[in-house]
């Protein structure tokens, strides 16, 4: 077994994947709602998709984020913000997407941080470093919402998200068939088995994809996406069914 990530009292990389959902509220109000039905749900972990935000200077996130660390002072949150080329809600400039996780980084608020694997190397490695120097965890993330790539690029890019530091190197793809979603789980497998140093996150995507959303303590994704009332991505499962299926797969290994 590689390292664990530890956050709060959440271990990733060890028994069931972990169960994040995502609060994807476009005001304040929207969002201290979500986060207030998340707060006693079967979920443990909170990612927050700051890209639906309404405001994205600075200030304004920080003062969101403050407002959400209030409802759920005790979950582990990711702090999020993804780019419409990788499936998010709008773009920013290069130079705005890191100056804004590297506030949020400042803030300690945020227990792990969200870095897209195809923004500038460089920025990469210094946001890497000021988070870990500030105790926050990364994710290192890269989404394909056209296609599966082959087995041999789906690890080469997590080789690299994890070369690059991240705690958590993530991927996930679109399939077009069944033996796209196998691709995607025998990658993962491989990945996990001959190269990570620690917990990985990967999964096909829409209802095709389901099933790579459930079988992850089988072939080596440590952390899962489910949705509340809304989905932030597509095939994302009920996180109360989502939970029933987690807990009879690792009962059954």
């Amino acid at each position: 077994m590689g390292k664990l990530v530890k956050v709060k009292d959440i271990v990733i990389g060890e028994g069931m994947p972990k169960i994040c959902v995502s609060l994807i509220g476009q005001t304040m109000e929207q969002l201290k709602e979500e986060a207030a039905l998340l707060k006693t749900s079967n979920v443990d972990i909170i990612e927050w998709r700051v890209d639906f935000f309404e405001h994205i200077d600075s200030e304004m996130v920080i003062q969101a984020l403050y407002e959400i660390r209030k409802v759920i002072p005790d979950k582990p949150l990711i702090f999020t913000f993804r780019s419409a080329k990788e499936g998010g809600e709008r773009e920013l400039e290069t130079a705005s997407y890191f100056a804004l996780n590297g506030a949020i980084v400042e803030t300690g608020m945020a227990d792990i941080i969200d870095i897209e694997l195809l923004q500038e190397e460089a920025s990469i490695k210094e946001l890497v470093e000021f988070a870990h120097n500030k105790k926050v965890a990364v994710i290192i993330s890269n989404h394909e919402f056209k296609q599966t790539p082959p087995k041999e690029e789906i690890i080469k890019r997590l080789i690299k998200a994890q070369s690059l530091g991240a705690d958590l190197p993530k991927m996930a793809v679109m399939p077009k068939n069944a033996e796209d979603v196998i691709t995607l789980l025998d990658a993962t497998n491989t990945m996990k088995k001959q190269y990570a140093n620690g917990p990985i996150i990967t999964m096909a995507m829409a209802g095709t994809g389901s099933i790579s959303r459930m079988a992850g303590e089988l072939f080596g994704s440590d952390v899962t996406f489910a949705a509340a009332k809304k989905a932030s991505a597509p095939g994302q499962i009920p996180v109360d069914q989502l939970k029933k299926v987690l807990e009879i797969l690792h009962h059954s290994l």
